[in-house]
């Protein structure tokens, strides 16, 4: 459902992840500053890969991490083990309570869904409303004080759950915004919104994370985890990971680790 969308996205935007995934950053540039980046880390796989490929390429990662009244803590437990892997400059981690607003599952409105066709038409009720509009500007805030040149953002448009704010053209609108309404843009010093996996799909992303030597065991994923930490392996995200894994042709070192 993503791919069609992805194919038809031909901005810089698109061009500037595709360096990323291409071409080396020096660390320091020729004024000598170092190059920073603000990472959207929730502690799965996309956003720990994410990462990764930022700071081969050359950045110094400054994580961010959004408690946002999720149903389980398993995620955020996930991200300090992720970031400490990472070996971030420093780890931020803000309490924004979404479930005051509801509107979605994964903030304890309704059930989780279970074993639906991840391919199938409509927007699943574990869309959280505005939840990546509400993350990329708390990043692009921490950006502003840290003089950060980028947000890097674990989305992709091809293997996803069909949320509207994974899509290259939101991340694309939101570029401008960060471009319209900082201090850096107004005065010629745009900050970039870095997609790195937004083409990928997720066997692609566990392949490249494997390479970079990625231990995906420290990751967490399910919406629905038992009181062990164990993933259901029924809901979208545990289903998506699970294909991923296993186009990718390798086992998920996290099955069967609970973090109890």
């Amino acid at each position: 459902m993503g791919g069609g969308r992805s194919r038809r996205v031909t901005s810089t935007f698109v061009e500037a992840t595709r360096r990323l995934l291409s071409t080396s950053f020096d660390r320091v540039d020729p004024r000598g500053h170092i190059m920073r980046a603000v990472l959207l880390l929730s502690g799965g796989l996309d956003s720990y890969t994410a990462g990764a490929i930022a700071r081969a390429e050359g950045y110094e990662l400054y994580a961010l991490t959004i408690r946002y009244g999720q149903v389980h803590a398993r995620e955020t437990d996930a991200a300090r083990d992720v970031a400490k892997a990472l070996g971030v400059a420093r780890q931020l981690t803000l309490d924004v309570d979404l479930s005051a607003i509801g509107g979605s599952s994964l903030v304890g409105d309704g059930s989780i869904p279970k074993d639906r066709a991840i391919d199938g038409a409509g927007i699943p009720s574990t869309y959280v409303p505005a939840r990546n509009t509400v993350f990329l500007s708390l990043a692009l805030a921490w950006a502003e004080v840290l003089g950060a040149e980028a947000i890097v953002i674990g989305v992709n448009a091809l293997d996803y759950s069909g949320y509207p704010d994974c899509r290259p053209e939101y991340l694309r609108a939101f570029e401008r915004v960060a471009s319209l309404a900082t201090r850096a843009g107004v005065e010629g010093r745009p900050l970039r919104i870095l997609a790195p996996l937004l083409e990928l799909s997720k066997a692609a992303i566990i392949t490249r994370g494997v390479a970079l030597g990625l231990d995906y065991g420290l990751t967490h994923s399910c919406y629905d985890p038992s009181p062990d930490g164990a993933p259901c392996g029924r809901c979208d995200s545990c289903v998506l990971r699970a294909r991923g894994f296993r186009e990718a042709g390798l086992g998920d070192p996290a099955l069967g680790r609970s973090r109890a």
